[in-house]
């Protein structure tokens, strides 16, 4: 049996094809991103298993980023029902405001590859307030010194170019964060700006982070199934015992958004089959702002292709992501 040292967190033993396991005794909270899709379904069963034997399954909170009429009808209330098979705490956060569709009309334009604000807006931002509520409930408690959080998301790296680029585990640095890390990339792009370099080339390592990590907390991400395979997922969805989402079934090879910018059109073409009144207030919306839903392919495009394109068998696969 291997041995392996994660830097900050100490030894543990490497079995068979298990990840890297922070010390998760070392966290006051771990935080479980359930969006009720299949990928933060096997996270969830995956942490549990190191949860439960590290004795720290009661600081586990699963927390679902609810994103209106946008994301899959269900997926909400299967989040809730994945985290009552572990009898866990589970946290609904939102955006207070416009859906996302209203957004778009609002900013005229809609997220991409290289603009993804929806993931800001709609996810990260709520979240966060969330890590706050979580650091004053432990101070109510007692709690002194920095509060320690564990922010886990089932990201994989098969999904895309840019999560292979992901590392499984990391701090959530930022410029606010007093660790020695965090202030060295604070000065080095401060220095940088000075010498009139442009923050988007300033080499990734001495880049300044805006993470969540601040003086009353120190927050790390972990990605326990980032090397998994699309079939490891469902094999531990099988071994777990857990509902997925009905969407899979009539085709679909992911979930949270009904349509996102970054799906296949394959993708995006049985959505539109599934979804059609979503569909065509995507549509209505690339209209009232003259702004294509991606540039490659508009909604009404996709609205078009979806009424004659065959219907995939049930269980049948296609392509997840673009590129």
């Amino acid at each position: 049996m291997a041995r392996r040292v994660i830097p900050g967190q100490g030894a543990f033993d490497l079995v068979e094809l298990r990840p890297e396991v922070p010390d998760l005794a070392s966290y006051r909270w771990i935080i479980a991103n359930v969006s009720g899709g299949k990928d933060s379904q096997a996270m969830l069963a995956e942490l549990m298993l190191h949860a439960t034997a590290a004795g720290v399954a009661d600081r586990v909170v699963v927390v679902h980023a609810d994103l209106g009429i946008v994301e899959w009808p269900g997926v909400r209330e299967l989040a809730a029902e994945h985290a009552a098979h572990y009898g866990l705490r589970f946290e609904v956060v939102q955006r207070v405001g416009s859906s996302l569709v209203e957004r778009v009309e609002e900013r005229g334009m809609w997220p991409s590859a290289d603009n993804r604000w929806c993931t800001s807006d709609f996810k990260r931002g709520p979240i966060r307030k969330l890590i706050t509520m979580l650091v004053n409930e432990a101070r109510a408690a007692g709690h002194t010194g920095v509060v320690r959080i564990l922010n886990v998301m089932g990201l994989r790296a098969d999904e895309s170019a840019a999560r292979r680029k992901l590392v499984g585990f990391a701090h959530d640095g930022s410029k606010t964060c007093p660790c020695a890390e965090c202030q060295r990339r604070r000065k080095a792009t401060e220095a940088a700006k000075a010498a009139g370099i442009k923050p988007k080339k300033i080499p990734p390592g001495d880049r300044m982070q805006h993470g969540a990590s601040n003086t009353l907390r120190w927050v790390d991400t972990w990605l326990p199934i980032h090397s998994w395979s699309t079939a490891d997922v469902w094999a531990a969805i099988f071994v777990a015992g857990t509902r997925p989402h009905p969407a899979y079934k009539a085709g679909m090879p992911r979930l949270s958004c009904v349509f996102c910018v970054l799906a296949s059109r394959a993708a995006l073409v049985r959505a539109a089959q599934l979804q059609p009144a979503l569909a065509a207030r995507y549509a209505l919306a690339e209209k009232l702002t003259g702004h294509r839903f991606r540039l490659d392919v508009s909604m009404a495009e996709i609205i078009e292709e979806a009424k004659t394109a065959p219907v995939p068998e049930a269980g049948a696969m296609m392509a997840c992501w673009e590129g």
